[in-house]
């Protein structure tokens, strides 16, 4: 098993004690309001998913070194700093796959089989208070990869992807009744490797590519109105990227790594605009994942070149 690595205190570089049955010191660097966390202890990985329900976030699937999809499922609990398996994804191994959450419930879907390469529309819940996986209604799109997904109160989302061609339909999941419905087309161009963040019931969708082009514009979709409205792009800044991760922390959205580089952008709704923020603190990935609990942002997995990544970082806007 993987040792945890708690950190204290706030320095460029700090030397650490692990506590465990042989102590040992451990160097890490920490940039700005960037700390790291205790890594991954499954095997590294890119393209897997994750998804939050109440204080902890779970991870799975994905990709690992050898190019071999993974079924393996983690639970992740800030409060301990500490990974724990939980039961196998129970379908295909896959990556690319979309991930959401919906009361006290997790749900995965699509992607791309590990096998054969055959592009998937199959869905199925995750129960985490009995560790159990039952199969739903499959997605109600094309079957796809590289899509985004966002939840907005009892409804979840599943737009853009890749399934042949580049798409830009939406599809709503309602968990009371299991059943999918197309909504408004997102509002940008068609494109894969999206980033989305969700902020007082309103969904923001962004960056990713367009036939091969990073872009950076990006919209807010309303589900009360089933509307898409495009919000301030951030032109010539390296926000424009594919395979990013978004996050929310209260009311500022995230966006970080990616194709482009390490730079941190936060977006705050009520002025409709994009700050800059410390880079993120690992090294350069695509591919991730990140995921918000409380206060604090995560980023962790991913690919650095061809080397899949097992580091996790926290990130604190409020140190």
């Amino acid at each position: 098993m993987k040792r945890t690595i708690t950190l204290f205190g706030l320095c460029i570089s700090v030397s650490l004690l692990l506590q465990t049955c042989n102590t040992r010191t451990v160097t890490v660097v920490q940039t700005g309001f960037w700390t790291v966390k205790s890594e991954f202890e499954g095997v590294s990985r890119n393209s897997a998913i994750s998804f939050t329900t109440g204080n902890v976030a779970y991870m799975g699937t994905g990709v690992d070194n050898s190019g071999q999809s993974l079924i393996d499922f983690w639970k992740y609990d800030p409060s301990t700093n500490s990974w724990s398996q939980r039961a196998n994804f129970p379908a295909k191994a896959r990556s690319e796959a979309v991930a959401f959450s919906v009361g006290t419930k997790g749900y995965i879907g699509t992607g791309k089989d590990g096998s054969s390469g055959n592009l998937l529309r199959d869905f199925y819940a995750y129960d985490p208070i009995t560790n159990t996986w039952k199969r739903i209604a499959d997605f109600g799109g094309s079957a796809r990869r590289s899509a985004v997904a966002f939840a907005i109160g009892a409804k979840s989302f599943v737009s853009t992807g890749f399934d042949g061609n580049e798409q830009r339909d939406l599809w709503q999941y309602d968990p009371a009744t299991d059943t999918w419905t197309r909504k408004a087309d997102f509002g940008g161009s068609a494109r894969i490797g999206a980033a989305t963040f969700v902020i007082n019931n309103l969904a923001y969708v962004g960056t990713g590519s367009t036939q091969a082009v990073n872009q950076n514009d990006f919209w807010q979709y309303d589900s009360a109105k089933d509307l898409w409205i495009q919000r301030q792009n951030v032109a010539n800044t390296s926000i424009q990227r594919a395979y990013g991760v978004g996050f929310a922390i209260i009311n500022t959205g995230y966006l970080v790594t990616g194709s482009a580089d390490n730079a941190l952008w936060a977006y705050d709704p009520g002025s409709d605009s994009w700050t800059r923020k410390p880079s993120f603190g690992g090294v350069a990935r695509t591919r991730a994942i990140g995921f918000s609990v409380g206060a604090k942002g995560y980023v962790t997995t991913g690919m650095n070149g061809t080397k899949s990544l097992d580091d996790l970082w926290e990130f604190e806007p409020n140190l």
